[in-house]
């Protein structure tokens, strides 16, 4: 977790702050259905790294935040080139980010069964 918490930081604290400028950018532009599905993941999902990289403990948790992030990453990227380049980021990006967030999550329910009690 020493080598992977850095990572998660990272990546929180920058889907935070993508998540707070598309807000703000949705709520003065005409067209922000990207730009507010942009905020909605990255701010449902930047808490969720910065928990797991505070309090995090196991393997299990670890690697389902690492492909959390980067699901979250690729998906939110896709949207942005679909928002300002007027074209996907590559073919199926947002499927396999998408589908990459919802292994991570599967991962964090499973690691509850990695824990053990003490």
């Amino acid at each position: 977790m020493d080598r992977i918490k850095p990572a998660l930081l990272v990546a929180a604290g920058l889907l935070g702050a993508c998540g707070v400028m598309t807000a703000a950018m949705a709520s003065h532009g005409e067209d922000a259905r990207n730009l507010a599905a942009i905020s909605a993941m990255a701010l449902a999902h930047a808490p969720a790294l910065l928990a797991v990289a505070l309090a995090g403990r196991g393997r299990i948790i670890s690697a389902a935040a690492l492909v959390m992030a980067m699901g979250c990453i690729v998906f939110v990227a896709d949207l942005a080139a679909r928002q300002w380049l007027g074209s996907a980021l590559f073919p199926g990006a947002a499927p396999l980010g998408g589908g990459a967030l919802i292994l991570g999550w599967i991962g964090v329910a499973l690691s509850a069964w990695g824990r053990t009690k003490g």
